[in-house]
């Protein structure tokens, strides 16, 4: 296959070109200077059309990774930043698609977990789990619309709501929460009731796979692992795994403050993202890594080989 990942050059991109590449050509559409080793760089600026348009004339698969880092504070230029680099890319990739003369079969547009409402009393699948309100929800409503707009007959449509990918890769979430834990910052956050959704980047890597395999699956699909845990346990496994005889807690006050120190919001560590993936299940998906005790110690056994 040919596979074309606007956005990349970062982690996610770096973990679907090391799953992909060694069968594979793959693509990266990047406003920088640099790929994952085994893919091929392109350069684009995420809003126009371009010599890039022509890689997608024949290309098996989009996966569009695209969007500015949500970790960051919610001001109105952030905000702003944070709206655009979705939607402006995901727009023109939906204007280039709807032009070519053979489409890429499937189109994947990353969405986010965080679409669901703070859940702690049940979970949420795509059928049953609702919507949330707020800032981030928005950002993916918005998203998804963009991406459900043009009219693609020929090619497959997926929203993927994506879980915090945890992974041995460096530059992914697992390089803030191994820090913090060996540092023995590992405790509780908040109350700790709060579901941690997250997946590991072997299953994130094979959930593509399998979703390009099977035809079946389109529309809004949930990305994550199929067992999310209380925060209060999700850090007690972490401690455990890289060995921290001490887990500080964090109150919510402590988490306001060091949070706006950090250039960051609380929202992305006291929300309950409670998701589970009910499509991929349903189809026969079979997760490598269902739960997190065996995920997080495979994890840093492969980062501290490495």
């Amino acid at each position: 296959m040919k596979l074309i990942l606007p956005g990349g050059a970062g982690f996610l991109g770096r973990v679907i070109t090391d799953y992909f590449a060694p069968e594979h050509e793959i693509v990266v559409l990047s406003r920088g200077q640099s790929a994952p080793e085994g893919a091929r760089l392109v350069r684009w600026d995420g809003e126009t059309s371009g010599d890039w348009a022509r890689e997608l004339d024949g290309a098996d698969a989009i996966i569009n990774l695209a969007g500015r880092s949500v970790n960051c504070r919610y001001n109105a230029a952030n905000k702003r930043e944070i709206y655009n680099s979705r939607l402006k890319s995901t727009k023109i990739i939906g204007e280039v698609i709807s032009q070519c003369q053979k489409a890429p079969r499937v189109w994947i547009n990353s969405s986010s977990a965080t679409i669901y409402r703070h859940a702690e009393d049940r979970a949420m699948d795509e059928a049953t789990g609702e919507i949330g309100h707020g800032f981030s929800v928005d950002v993916c409503q918005k998203w998804e619309a963009v991406l459900e707009a043009p009219n693609t007959p020929n090619t497959r449509k997926i929203a993927l709501r994506t879980a915090m990918v945890f992974g041995s890769q460096k530059g992914g979430v697992m390089d803030a929460f191994e820090s913090i834990a060996r540092r023995g910052l590992g405790g509780t956050l908040g109350k700790g009731n709060q579901f941690v959704s997250w997946i590991h980047a072997t299953d994130f890597a094979r959930s593509l796979r399998w979703i390009l395999q099977h035809e079946s699956l389109d529309g809004a699909i949930n990305c994550a692992a199929p067992n999310p845990i209380p925060n209060r346990e999700f850090m007690k496994i972490l401690r455990e795994t890289v060995k921290a005889p001490l887990g500080l807690p964090a109150t919510a006050w402590m988490l306001t403050i060091g949070t706006f120190f950090m250039g960051t919001e609380t929202e992305l560590l006291l929300k309950s993202r409670r998701v589970v993936p009910g499509k991929l299940l349903n189809s026969g998906f079979e997760f490598r890594f269902p739960d997190w005790r065996a995920a997080c110690e495979e994890i840093i056994a492969k980062r501290l080989e490495a």
